[in-house]
């Protein structure tokens, strides 16, 4: 005779219950299944009281703190307890709460299963989302330069998300600063995840390389990651402290602008822009050369403060130097009064780099 899987701790009918409520995940739905059984007693006996749609608060705990296959389980059990609701008690309710129980579930469940396809799993993964937005701003965060240099950054989202597809890299050794303005294809929570790994790479790669070097093995590291959306564009700025020499390097970017203290002409650095990060193998970056005079500023910007639907970017272009021109020639303005005199749009990341000399 064949035991029972349910006779003996071998069995696995024992197995797989005992591995389910041996973990604190199957614990919190088995909490949160009990509650969805007793809320379901209260809708039998006084419905005026708990009306249907109360499913949806144990729905939402649940989207927040359970992963994926223990989120099925309380989606599915709401789903029938619901319907069993609906079948005993002798008045019908309303079509309303039923809509918005049915519609609570599947919305669950599509947020459930864009979480774990991202690797994100229950309240774990939230934190994870704000470690990741920390460790952005904290990689991004500028030096403090010798006296008669300033430099300072801005950066925002699109529609003022936590995580942004551009951000910045920055090193200084001896009179040698070098900064990397970055912007990673796409926006959002995945531009984000993308941004932190090249921001890590790039923060390894800059100041331990020839400057003549750092774009071309940038564009070695994004060609090897095999992403679908794998390029990025960039700008390299590297500055002597001492004399004011700079090297810029562009790939696939817009050519950053000197503004000239003397003179007070707004030149644009266009040195042929390259070809964005992760393309080709035999990527040439365009490179102009020039020395900052006391009084002279230099701007990186994204392309998120230039492009805007039914405008050409050599117009947006053209905006941002008499905005250059209005906020730094006169007055000791910075990054964030350039990004807000630029008034773009909101639908795209955006960020501004402003290195002065004195």
């Amino acid at each position: 005779m064949g035991s029972s899987p349910f006779g003996a701790r071998g069995g696995w009918a024992w197995r797989l219950f005992a591995g389910w409520a041996a973990g604190p995940q199957a614990r919190v739905v088995g909490v949160l299944v009990l509650l969805a059984a007793l809320y379901s007693l209260g809708a039998l006996w006084q419905p005026d009281w708990f009306a249907l749609s109360g499913f949806v608060l144990l729905l939402l705990v649940g989207a927040f703190v359970l992963r994926w296959r223990y989120l099925v389980v309380l989606v599915v059990v709401v789903a029938a307890l619901t319907v069993a609701c609906v079948v005993v008690r002798p008045a019908a309710p309303t079509p309303g709460p039923l809509v918005v129980v049915g519609l609570a579930c599947a919305a669950v469940l599509v947020f459930g299963r864009e979480r774990d396809q991202l690797g994100l799993q229950g309240a774990p993964g939230a934190l994870m989302l704000v470690d990741l937005r920390d460790r952005l701003a904290a990689g991004g965060r500028l030096p403090g330069l010798p006296l008669r240099w300033q430099v300072d950054a801005e950066v925002r989202s699109a529609h003022a998300a936590a995580f942004s597809g551009d951000f910045l890299v920055s090193h200084l050794r001896g009179t040698r600063f070098e900064v990397v303005l970055v912007d990673v294809s796409g926006k959002g929570q995945a531009a984000g995840v993308r941004a932190l790994q090249l921001q890590g790479a790039l923060g390894g790669l800059l100041g331990a390389l020839r400057v003549e070097d750092f774009l071309p093995a940038a564009n070695s590291y994004l060609l090897g990651q095999g992403w679908d959306e794998g390029f990025a564009t960039a700008a390299h700025l590297s500055v002597d402290l001492a004399t004011g020499a700079y090297r810029v390097g562009t790939a696939g970017h817009p050519p950053p602008a000197v503004l000239h203290a003397g003179s007070g002409r707004i030149e644009l650095l266009d040195g042929g822009g390259g070809i964005a990060l992760g393309v080709v193998e035999d990527m040439e970056p365009g490179v102009r050369r020039g020395a900052l005079l006391p009084g002279d500023v230099i701007v990186l910007y994204t392309d998120g403060l230039v492009e805007a639907p039914g405008r050409d970017v050599d117009q947006g272009i053209d905006r941002l130097l008499g905005v250059i021109e209005e906020v730094l020639a006169a007055n000791p303005g910075n990054a964030h009064e350039v990004l807000v005199g630029a008034r773009v749009g909101d639908d795209d990341d955006r960020a501004v780099v402003v290195l002065r000399r004195s």
